[in-house]
């Protein structure tokens, strides 16, 4: 297939539900394949991980929205994502994103797990009561959401009251990371982006009169201090998407990660008796399932990748959801296999635009995983999972589950649990997943 007709059939809604079969025709063409002028989709999993690495590559400036979207400054959406560390460069990006690193660092997440283990447990607890009787239920309603967008509310200083209302709006706004989007779907998108930044516009003022121990408070205080560091938009701008990203992906993963481990029962198994093997379990789902599709960078100078010379003002679509599919990279990459060695999906990027996140989310799907397979051994598919019509964020709109019967009570917090990070485990003997 042409890459052209390639990339069409990619951006329909047929190829935005199960992307993986074009992805596959577009690497027959090799690793880089031109598509356009000045126009390149990445299939290869070294070129990928290459090109994110790239000083010479960085995401669109103004200077590109004002030509490929004019107008974009009446948009709140885009406003709201260009104004943020996820769409800035050098030396804009390093200096938001060393504003809220210090929420984000190892030991800070480490020190969360607990917290995420009693969310997780409750969670479940909720479950087996509206489940208990057979009765359907939404996995995504009931856990994928609420667990991570609990977790990153309460970094953020967010009221546990308000989370509700943000599943509706970061579904709308986000639309705005898709490849393309109709006026239509970007009049939906700038709905929710007005409404989360009414939203974080006043819990700003309210942090301004009573401050308090959370990152929203800190990021206050610097704008407050020093409006050069951090500007009025770009203060709105982040509080957004840290909290639209912090879930979204998070989400995606849970329920991308369900499916494929009811999917693969006697893997699921070894996870129940094995959890401390949660790392690996969580990467190959990574690998095997990107909750994030694509991304996408342009060249400022000339460059090569992947045998093919990408002259300066390249604009490439990285397919992540290819590139942790690379055959070159991963053999039988088609094939789930949490014991496969070396896993080291691109799903959460690399570079300077790493998901600063990723960490968070890794820990709570190492939590999740083990413990939904422990506490509801007889959790199973109650019908047809509803895929949400999206590429870049790949993801479910409903997931129907039955919590089965066998329930266990929780693990008490500081008791052996699966949190433990080994790495990626060799397997344990005599599991063939």
């Amino acid at each position: 297939m042409d890459p052209a007709d390639a990339l069409a059939l990619l951006l329909s809604p047929e190829g935005r539900v199960d992307p993986y079969p074009i992805y596959e025709r577009l690497r027959a063409h090799g690793p880089v394949v031109p598509a356009g002028p000045a126009f390149y989709l990445v299939t290869g999993h070294v070129e990928a991980d290459a090109i994110l690495r790239d000083a010479r590559f960085g995401v669109m400036n103004d200077e590109l929205r004002d030509q490929f979207l004019p107008g974009w400054r009446e948009s709140p959406a885009v406003a709201s994502i260009s104004r943020s560390m996820l769409r800035a460069n050098p030396p804009d990006h390093g200096r938001m994103r060393r504003l809220v690193a210090g929420a984000f660092t190892p030991r800070r997440i480490a020190a969360m797990r607990d917290v995420v283990v009693r969310q997780a447990d409750e969670l479940v607890d909720g479950m087996l009561v509206r489940g208990g009787d057979g009765e359907p239920l939404d996995f995504m309603a009931e856990f994928a959401y609420p667990l991570p967008v609990g977790v990153i509310c309460a970094l953020l200083g967010v009221p546990a009251a308000d989370r509700p209302f943000f599943r509706r709006w970061a579904a709308d706004l986000t639309v705005v990371l898709e490849p393309e989007s109709s006026p239509a779907e970007l009049a939906v998108a700038d709905r929710g982006a007005a409404e989360l930044r009414d939203y974080f516009t006043e819990l700003i003022e309210a942090r301004r009169r009573v401050p308090a121990d959370d990152l929203a408070t800190a990021l206050v205080q610097v704008h407050e201090s020093d409006g050069d560091r951090l500007s009025g938009e770009e203060l709105l701008a982040n509080l957004i998407v840290l909290l639209v990203a912090g879930f979204e992906t998070t989400t995606n993963l849970l329920g991308n990660g369900l499916v494929v481990l009811l999917g693969h029962p006697a893997a699921a198994a070894a996870l129940r008796d094995h959890p401390e093997f949660a790392a690996g379990y969580v990467d190959e789902l990574l690998r095997y399932d990107s909750p994030v599709q694509l991304t996408s960078r342009m060249s400022t100078a000339p460059t090569r990748h992947g045998g093919v010379d990408l002259p300066a003002g390249s604009w490439t679509i990285l397919l992540l959801g290819a590139a942790n599919r690379d055959p070159r990279h991963y053999p039988e990459p088609e094939r789930f296999d949490p014991w496969r060695p070396q896993i080291h999906p691109l799903s959460f990027g690399a570079g300077p635009h790493y998901c600063l996140g990723a960490g968070l989310a890794r820990l709570e799907a190492q939590v999740a995983f083990p413990l939904l397979l422990r506490r509801l051994p007889g959790l199973a598919l109650a019908g047809s999972p509803e895929r949400r019509v999206r590429l870049t964020l790949r993801g479910y709109a409903t997931l129907p589950v039955a919590v089965g019967d066998g329930a266990t009570l929780p693990v008490a917090v500081g008791e052996e649990s699966p949190l433990t990070d080994r790495g990626t485990p060799a397997g344990p003997p005599g599991v063939t997943p």
